[in-house]
């Protein structure tokens, strides 16, 4: 590779790093190990600064790419809202189920969002439980799945 260019040397390098980023599990992919299977794949040392930053910068890129998003959500990525709160579930476009923390406390947040200026917010239309509160419901989810059976089986 020494009497190839910069730039064909860099777009070697780009084209590895993306081809491992196709096939890697994205759930437990690193930097690390995409550079290392790119450096194996090519037979070249990528541990140096300016190949390191390269590596990080298709990384990136890809990462970016609405493809990727789709594949880390899938994969169980965690995923922020606009309010920087972990988006647990999406119950619908407007709905979503979210840890949030306030004033000091740690909520499960289940209620509807809307758009504002570009970003999704929350609306006061919604329910917020405490760590107890949650441990109770999740205690109570049997009985009420029973209620729900016995309400469909009801003739109307």
């Amino acid at each position: 590779m020494a009497s190839e260019s910069m730039d064909d040397i860099e777009t070697k390098i780009a084209e590895a790093v993306l081809e491992v980023l196709k096939s890697a599990d994205m759930a437990t992919a690193t930097e690390y190990t995409v550079r290392k299977s790119a450096s194996e794949k090519l037979g070249i040392d990528l541990s140096d600064p300016v190949r390191m930053q390269l590596v990080r910068s298709v990384v990136e890129t890809y990462l970016l790419e609405p493809k990727a998003k789709e594949i880390a959500v899938a994969e169980k990525a965690k995923e922020y809202d606009d309010c920087g709160d972990l988006v647990l579930c999406r119950l619908s476009d407007k709905r979503k189920v979210t840890l949030t923390e306030y004033k000091g406390t740690l909520l499960l947040s289940i209620r509807e969002y809307y758009t504002k200026d570009g970003k999704e917010l929350p609306s006061t239309k919604g329910i917020s439980l405490t760590k107890e509160q949650w441990a109770s419901f999740k205690q109570s989810v049997p009985e009420i799945e029973e209620a729900i059976k016995k309400m469909e089986s009801r003739p109307n």
